[in-house]
């Protein structure tokens, strides 16, 4: 055997190893389409495409926690508002209108408040811990409500026009969200997904699905459960409070609601309905319910019952989540073989 052959013959195993990024691909795929969207889209498109960068920066986020950790939360909407009202305080009660120092803040509270909460919850898992999330989700939101000379109450608290990279735009409301701060969201959404890319296909990542799968072995082996769990508490509270201060700005306000149990509930449905065993899937989960969503509000008045629905109907023929139903149907061999 020559030495070449001897080369290809240990390279081998290590390239079996290497992780094949075709999730990553897909999302900066879409990511780049999206793009050139403004070229051809009108204005009312466009401020719908930003919630979706919101929502899918929180998501990446959430399903560290509950695709890759198996970890369900009901609370996670209390992210999203921790990062809507940094925006608010920070623009209109510190008169900062740096976008750059908001995301900074957001991330530097969700860190300290995740850490706090995730100390109690990860020591539980399956309902236990889903039930404690909602818990204090309930609790945050019962003190947005209630502490009215703090957060405004039900009114809320108005979140300022930030700069971006230091620059002000003097245009209008709808030419801000559809120029500049589209561009800016689209960015930053590709860059916390190829971070998260990089955490899932982490050796940390594989801890993280090792304790999914069974935590016991997993910590016989000598990994830390406890610590694993807590960070993938932390990562996914702090991204959800970036997508919440990017859905704050699109608003303009940070009201309670982003907080209550409902958000939740729509981040677990927009990752199902995507499909929490891959990347990507959370991703098209978030992308086709804002799309879904407008359009069934805009033609029934029950559209809750509609989305409703349609989650029972994809929990019975779809349990994987669209993404997993394509995969499934492309890697199908013919004749049904």
């Amino acid at each position: 055997m020559n030495k070449t052959s001897i080369s290809d013959a240990s390279s081998r195993p290590m390239q079996m190893h290497l992780p094949q990024p075709r999730g990553l691909v897909v999302v900066l795929c879409l990511l780049g389409l999206m793009a050139f969207l403004p070229l051809v889209a009108t204005p009312y498109l466009l401020l719908l495409m930003i919630p979706f960068f919101g929502y899918g920066i929180a998501l990446l986020g959430f399903n560290l926690l509950f695709g890759t950790t198996g970890l369900l939360s009901f609370g996670h909407a209390l992210f999203l508002g921790v990062g809507a009202y940094m925006a608010a305080v920070m623009t209109s009660r510190l008169g900062i209108q740096n976008f750059e120092m908001i995301l900074l803040a957001a991330v530097l509270v969700a860190a300290v408040i995740s850490v706090l909460i995730g100390l109690l919850c990860v020591r539980y898992t399956k309902i236990f811990f889903g039930m404690l999330t909602l818990a204090f989700g309930m609790l945050f939101h019962s003190f947005l409500f209630k502490f009215y000379d703090l957060t405004g109450g039900d009114q809320g608290m108005r979140i300022g026009r930030p700069t971006l990279l230091g620059m002000d735009y003097t245009g209008t409301k709808t030419e801000f969200l559809a120029g500049p701060f589209y561009y800016y969201s689209l960015v930053l959404f590709a860059l916390i997904a190829v971070v998260m890319w990089r955490i899932v296909r982490s050796p940390f990542g594989l801890h993280l699905r090792a304790i999914r799968e069974n935590a016991d072995k997993a910590a016989y082996v000598g990994v830390s459960v406890f610590r694993m769990r807590l960070a993938a508490f932390v990562i996914s509270g702090v991204t959800g409070a970036i997508g919440g201060a990017v859905l704050g700005v699109v608003v303009g306000l940070a009201d309670p609601e982003i907080a209550f149990w409902t958000q939740s509930g729509n981040l677990v449905f927009m990752a199902v309905l995507g499909g929490s065993s891959t990347f990507v899937g959370p991703v098209i989960g978030s992308l086709v319910f804002v799309l879904l969503q407008d359009w069934v509000m805009s033609v029934s008045e029950y559209w809750r019952l509609v989305m409703g629905t349609i989650l029972i109907l994809l929990v019975m023929f779809l349990p994987q989540g669209l993404c997993a139903a394509v995969v499934g149907l492309f890697n199908r061999k013919p004749g049904g073989q």
